[in-house]
């Protein structure tokens, strides 16, 4: 089955945007050295993932940690993400719970926590 709503890339990384505006700014304030990006297709072994999370979250950081690593990264699926929504605007609110999901990941808070929180 094709995406629900038709997005090109560029359409969605502007969706993906609009959805980290909505990360409230204090959170996204503490966010150290993270980038976001956008991938088309989620991994093989998880295809209706809709974000990951890789890194070193700021919970394990210790004085060794800093020395020459690479951001951690978040990652926004497009087709599984376009497949669960019907509108832009879904795809904008998704965008920004699945980026706060995985911005939590970076926090150290686990999927359990996150739906104890309403974020999963």
């Amino acid at each position: 089955m094709g995406p629900v709503v038709e997005m090109t890339r560029e359409e969605f990384e502007d969706a993906v945007r609009d959805g980290l505006d909505q990360v409230p700014a204090d959170l996204a304030a503490m966010m150290d050295n993270v980038v976001v990006l956008v991938e088309d297709d989620a991994p093989a072994d998880d295809p209706e993932l809709l974000g990951l999370y890789e890194g070193v979250p700021l919970t394990e950081r210790d004085l060794h940690w800093a020395a020459g690593s690479l951001p951690d990264r978040i990652t926004v699926y497009r087709n599984p993400t376009l497949a669960i929504c019907d509108t832009r605007d879904d795809v904008v609110e998704e965008v920004a719970v699945t980026v706060v999901h995985e911005i939590a990941h970076h926090f150290g808070i686990d999927d359990e926590r996150l739906h104890q929180l309403g974020w999963a």
